[in-house]
């Protein structure tokens, strides 16, 4: 069975909203799209060299879907290896409205998310893969689904724009598996699911 891993982008507070570019994402009025870009510097670029060689298929939200296939079909270069994944892997898009897919080797998820996910990850050759897509990554985390996030964490606070994590998550706990921090300042850090939170206490005991 494949494993499930998710990458995604976020600054210091929490926002994923359109990472790449001012019009990835204007929904809800956001205007500061692209905070990511200059952030984009050659250990950034090793780390999305190595997740995309290790991906076997592609697992998207409808909205990251629809931001990626405006863009990744366009770049030809087969050199790109983040194109190249994009552009030849199969991929899955959740959607309940998504009719007729443009974009070559797409396949439509429709419903009981859990039992199709366990397929997906059951018939993936090497990982399957989600990238962006919050509110899959949240649904795919409360199902205890996901096996493996990669939280990139970009220098920026923008006080604005969606959060990856609002109120309502089921609690969750990570365990932390390896990380770096590139030299523009984006931490990378890659967490394991590992169940619900653990819990204690720095209250003295009663003899103390």
């Amino acid at each position: 069975m494949s494993k499930l891993v998710s990458t995604v982008f976020v600054t210091l507070d929490g926002v994923h909203q359109a990472p790449g570019g001012p019009q990835e994402d204007t929904s809800g009025g956001f205007t500061q799209g692209g905070w990511s870009f200059p952030h984009g510097d050659e250990d950034f670029g090793g780390f999305a060299t190595d997740v995309f060689g290790r991906a076997g298929a592609f697992l998207l939200g409808r909205r990251t879907y629809d931001i990626f296939a405006s863009y990744w079909p366009k770049v030809t270069d087969p050199t790109d290896p983040i194109a190249a994944g994009l552009n030849a892997l199969p991929k899955y898009v959740v959607s309940a409205t998504l009719e007729a897919p443009e974009w070559s080797g797409t396949t439509v998820v429709r419903g009981d998310l859990a039992k199709e996910v366990r397929s997906l990850k059951e018939h993936t050759d090497k990982e399957l893969q989600v990238h962006g897509s919050g509110a899959l990554v949240r649904s795919l985390i409360d199902l205890r689904l996901l096996d493996t996030l990669h939280l990139l964490t970009f220098p920026v606070v923008l006080g604005a724009g969606r959060r990856l994590f609002p109120e309502g998550m089921v609690p969750t706990g990570f365990r932390h598996t390896g990380g770096q921090v590139t030299g523009s300042g984006v931490s990378i850090q890659t967490y394991d699911l590992a169940g619900s939170p653990e819990y204690g206490s720095y209250e003295l005991p009663d003899d103390a």
